[in-house]
């Protein structure tokens, strides 16, 4: 005790330092046993605990502050940014301070684990609401020694307003709060409840401080009832089947997801959760508790897995016949427990999906598979509650839906957005050389142009769509092409050719043949920038083969020596190519396959998790690889970090058998999920995903849309394995087309079945309760005077789009 008096002394008489002591390491929570905002909330995953003067006389402060890992600020700006302001990174979110005083009740605790706890009262929260400071296991226990009797000697100063100098060690000793034990930080289970009693949530929120849980503390402090939402109630199970294998059997706590609150919540403190086969490829999850069957359901790729290694947890979603969709968690006590119950829940939906035994999938495939869906990062949420909602400028999200019909004298009531044609919006292409859209609708194509001021504005219609013989058609894929000059377009009546509409003219001019006997099933630009070029050529897909196409050849396009066709049916579903003109195949097996060149045999083959591929996009460079199934996108690193081939692409150099890139498999969260189909009883099903593209421009996000929401992906955060990558905007109808403006990833332009838009990125929100669940009507825009690019009945349909 001796040194550390002398210590304390040295630091407290050396009036240059701000800081008189520090633990440099440690995890900040707050702890609300009462609350049903969750039991523990992880504030600060990474920070430090200071203890530094302030400018009065015998005041000292506690200091917590965030420590940042590598890009991590980076990123908090550019969320800054897309907030509307970089002061949202200052105050709060960063450091909290607190006064030290006697009635923070501040005390210390060593766990059994050998962690070092500090812990004070939140004398702004509940009662029994607790600050924990645990230390790092790097924290020496002399450091955590003099950080304790440096708190009680400031606190000695300021109740007695002189020199810790003159207290004795049983002074500072009656100032140790020692009355109430500190609870755990992070519970597996939390103390004093049982499974039959009310329980507190998981301390992961998903959801926090939305503005509909500020509008209720307002009212609630009016005096005004604010509305409470019942809690989610768990559903009935449905009966189990007969089993025929069990592939896994675990015991496990069981949370489900609140919707009102925005947490998990405890059912049951001890389940029993079982994988079996039931035959058929069919396979079934089984929970129950000792009181209750809580859950069986079939393991399909609709409950979206997600498998966390740092929380023990597996959280998922189940359906009901209705459409409704629930959020679980199963904790599990050891990490043996998850990774068995992990390779059963992943064993049964590969072999549901590929319909072959898990056992007979190569060892490195098996790998893939489960470390493909080992990637939700549960970081610590920003605390926002002191963040106001802004308005843009050129959007309003709380107005009625417009009518098509819409004009100044627009009834409040009018609200009819169908036309009466019968055919609603279905593909977009967005102008490469030239600032121009195209919308197609049914066998009309709309074209609008993209002002300097980043509105849409109306150019033409082109009407009645037909092939040179006079035979009218409806567009079923279409794809610019020579400087935005051509379309070139597919008619499922005819899948053996291609048509070219001359776009100045708005007429089909040419009907290329292909082949007489591979049909055109996909086409893709020679180079991901070919479209800004006079290049005539293109590529072609079949089901199982690939070629390129040029429509100067005379009779059939097809070039015959740059053919590469396979034997099996692959089943080839998108592609896409690079800058250099190498190229990325999928299939509706889900496999991708890298090529440097047509006619060859792939360099590098990706294995399948199993789901099929609707959606391919490669970076100019081909460092990154984007593939989308219907209900999650897979981002893929091309480049290769060692070997003989370190620092070559996959497209040009194969991986090493035991060394293929693992994906990144970008979801929406299971309780996100829940509450999109909660708020819209429509299934996940993602439109194909895009990167932002531009000549001079790298690649930053991602964009797709499910259902009436916007989804965009910031590729920063997806590599910094950050919790909340992804931002989204709901619109009050089906998104059926979506992609940036070219040269730009700030601008969105969006195809409604009846409606076009160009939105700025920053209108798009991080997914609440709130965001998810209001519509935004694009309409309104226009009526509020404000800098909106919806296109009306007025600039559409009279024109005679």
């Amino acid at each position: 005790m001796f040194m550390l008096r002398n210590i304390s002394k040295r630091l407290f008489g050396d009036t240059s330092k701000e800081a008189i002591v520090e633990i440099p390491q440690g995890q900040l929570y707050l702890v609300r046993p009462r609350s049903v905002k969750g039991y523990s909330e992880l504030i600060f995953k990474d920070a430090a605990a200071t203890i530094r003067r302030t400018g009065q006389d015998f005041q000292y402060q506690l200091v917590v502050q965030r420590a940042y890992e590598e890009g991590e600020e980076d990123l908090l700006a550019e969320e800054g940014e897309e907030d509307g302001g970089i002061e949202a990174l200052a105050g709060d979110k960063d450091e909290k301070t607190f006064l030290l005083d006697e009635g923070l009740r501040f005390r210390t605790d060593l766990r059994q684990t050998g962690e070092k706890i500090f812990a004070w009262v939140d004398l702004s929260g509940d009662v029994g609401d607790l600050w924990e400071f645990v230390c790092d296991a790097s924290v020496k226990p002399e450091t955590a020694a003099l950080f304790e009797r440096v708190a009680l000697q400031c606190q000695y100063e300021r109740k007695f307003r002189k020199s810790h100098e003159t207290a004795t060690e049983d002074d500072l000793e009656a100032l140790a709060y020692s009355e109430e034990p500190i609870p755990d930080a992070s519970p597996i289970a939390s103390p004093g409840r049982s499974p039959t009693t009310a329980a507190p949530p998981d301390p992961v929120e998903l959801f926090p401080n939305t503005t509909q849980e500020k509008m209720a503390k307002k009212a609630a402090g009016k005096g005004q009832p604010a509305q409470q939402e019942d809690a989610t109630a768990a559903p009935p199970s449905a009966a189990q089947p007969k089993a025929l294998e069990t592939l896994a059997e675990c015991v496990a706590e069981l949370h489900l997801f609140d919707f009102p609150s925005g947490t998990f919540v405890l059912q049951d403190a001890k389940v029993e959760a079982t994988v079996t086969e039931i035959g058929n490829w069919e396979y079934w999850l089984h929970i129950v508790g000792p009181e209750r069957e809580w859950l069986g359901q079939p393991i399909i790729e609709d409950i979206n897995p997600v498998f966390n290694y740092e929380y023990k947890s597996f959280i998922f979603n189940h359906y009901l016949d209705d459409g409704s969709a629930y959020s679980w968690l199963l904790r599990f006590k050891e990490t043996d427990d998850l990774e068995r119950f992990q390779s059963g829940v992943m064993q049964a939906l590969w072999e549901h999906l590929n319909q072959i035994k898990w056992q007979k999938a190569k060892d490195t495939d098996r790998e893939y598979v489960l470390e493909a869906f080992q990637d939700l990062t549960m970081d610590d949420a920003p605390d926002e509650e002191e963040e106001e909602e802004e308005e843009e400028d050129f959007e309003s999200a709380d107005e009625g839906q417009r009518s098509e019909h819409y004009d100044e004298d627009e009834s409040e009531d009018d609200v009819e957005t169908e036309l009466k044609d019968g055919h609603v919006n279905s593909q977009l292409a967005v102008g490469y050389k030239h600032d121009r859209s195209f919308v197609v609708r049914g066998d009309k194509i709309g074209v609008f142009k993209h002002t300097p001021e980043n509105q849409l504005e109306f150019s033409t219609t082109i009407s009645n769509v037909k092939t040179p013989k006079g035979q009218s058609f409806k567009p079923n894929k279409v794809m610019l092409h020579a400087e935005d000059a051509n379309m070139i377009m597919q008619n499922l009546d005819n899948p053996n050719a291609l048509y070219r509409m001359d776009l100045e003219t708005g007429k089909v001019v040419d009907e290329w043949k292909v082949h007489d006997d591979i049909p055109v099933k996909i086409f893709a630009p020679e180079n991901k920038f070919s479209q800004m070029t006079q290049e005539q050529t293109f590529l072609g897909l079949s089901g199982n083969a690939l070629y390129r196409v040029d429509p100067r050849l005379s009779g059939n396009k097809l070039v015959d020596d740059q053919l590469k066709q396979y034997v099996t049916k692959n089943a080839f579903s998108a592609a896409a190519t690079t800058q250099k003109g190498h190229i990325a195949v999928a299939s509706e097996k889900g496999d991708i396959r890298l090529f440097d060149r047509l006619g060859i045999n792939a360099k590098t083959l990706i294995p399948a998790l199993g789901d099929p591929i609707i959606g391919m996009d490669v970076s100019a460079d081909g460092r990154w690889v984007l593939a989308t199934t219907r209900t999650y996108l897979l981002l893929i690193d091309a480049l290769q970090k060692g070997g003989k081939n370190e620092g070559k692409l996959g497209f040009e150099k194969a991986f090493a058998k035991d060394d293929k890139p693992i994906p990144r498999r970008l979801a929406l969260t299971p309780a996100h999920v829940a509450q999109f189909q909660h708020e819209t009883k429509a299934p996940i099903s993602f439109t194909p995903a895009r990167f932002n593209t531009g000549m001079d421009d790298t690649e930053t996000t991602i964009i797709t849309a499910t259902g009436p929401f916007i989804v965009t992906w910031s590729l920063k955060k997806v590599l910094a394995s950050r919790r909340d990558p992804y931002s989204i905007k709901r619109y009050a109808e089906e998104v059926k087309a979506d992609n940036f403006k070219f040269g730009s990833d700030k601008n969105l332009i969006v195809a409604l079945p009846n409606e076009v838009d160009m939105v700025a990125k920053r209108a798009l929100q991080r997914p609440t309760r709130e965001s998810i669940a209001t519509p935004s009507r694009v309409g309104a825009a226009r009526r509020s005077g404000a800098r909106g690019s919806y296109l009306g009945r007025n600039d559409i349909v009279n024109s005679p789009y």
